[in-house]
């Protein structure tokens, strides 16, 4: 018999990770999975319970919560604990895996019975860590028992909820559509930032002029600041930001739109990326400015 106040969290990464410390933190019971159990360990000092597989993870539990990668590893997680899934389980599924990521995932759902919920959430490290986040919500056929059985889990991890609709993929789109316009203010911080660097002129100059203005947004000083002082600890990876921007290539094509800045940027982190940047934070996307990179050598940039 479930325990409806246990919840199983599979795939604990920096979002995964800082939304169970909040489930525990609420007063729900937890037990959590990753791939890598030793990223998972640290959690067990917060009363939760880490298992070494997926299936006694979710075994016993009301309401299973995915915050992995992307949909193939979401698929994987989930195939692996399905002999500890029972029907009528609630899955929250708060990875961002797009629409055509989400099909399967929903047949998967519908195969063993489960109440499904698309749930990606809005927000990095920091809002993850005060439990600050915007969750984006389809599905569930609108009950309202499915709201009232999820409320807890989603008021633990987020501040606000946007219930979108009864069926899934709804949330997922409209998770690419901002994921868009985030990576349009990430690459265009660093490329300014590049161009500013190469025509001589001073970073703080360039923000000065925009400061308090129309053109100034919050998170061009945050990724600006990141830059100037070389610090890319990671609140959302470059790696996933190339996984998002190609996702969101591949969704426009399919519905006939056609985006021309959302590839380059793509080809922009991916080169990035093979310079070394995967695990740091997008913001090092400014190092694609250069033919080679010095991270790693004690300079903060890159080296035309």
């Amino acid at each position: 018999m479930p325990d409806e106040n246990s919840v199983a969290v599979l795939g604990t990464g920096t979002m995964g990770a800082a939304m169970a410390r909040n489930l525990s933190a609420a007063g729900l019971r937890v037990r959590a999975w990753n791939r890598t159990r030793a990223r998972a360990e640290p959690l067990t000092g917060h009363g939760i319970t880490v298992t070494d597989e997926a299936a006694e993870a979710v075994r016993g539990a009301d309401t299973v919560l995915t915050s992995l990668h992307d949909g193939p590893a979401v698929l994987a997680a989930m195939r692996a604990a399905a002999s500890g899934l029972a029907e009528g389980t609630l899955w929250i599924q708060a990875s961002t895996v797009g629409p055509d990521g989400t099909a399967p995932l929903v047949e998967f759902a519908d195969t063993q019975g489960l109440c499904f919920l698309d749930a990606p959430v809005l927000g990095t490290k920091a809002p993850a860590e005060a439990g600050q986040l915007t969750v984006l919500v389809s599905g569930g056929s609108g009950s309202s028992l499915v709201r009232e059985r999820a409320a807890p889990v989603l008021d633990a991890i987020g501040a606000k909820t946007l219930w979108l609709g009864e069926q899934p993929g709804a949330a997922s789109r409209l998770k690419l559509v901002v994921n868009n316009w985030v990576l349009t203010l990430i690459n265009g911080t660093a490329e300014t930032l590049a161009l500013a660097e190469g025509l001589g002129v001073e970073a703080a100059d360039f923000l000065g002029a925009v400061a308090g203005g129309p053109l100034d947004v919050p998170y061009l000083q945050a990724k600006a600041r990141l830059i100037l002082e070389g610090a890319y600890d990671a609140s959302f990876l470059l790696s996933g930001a190339r996984k998002d921007a190609e996702l969101i290539t591949g969704a426009a094509r399919k519905a006939g739109v056609r985006l021309d800045a959302t590839p380059a940027i793509a080809e922009r982190l991916r080169r990035a990326e093979a310079q070394g940047h995967g695990a740091d934070d997008a913001a090092a996307s400014f190092f694609a400015s250069y033919e080679s990179s010095d991270y790693g050598r004690g300079d903060a940039r890159g080296s035309a």
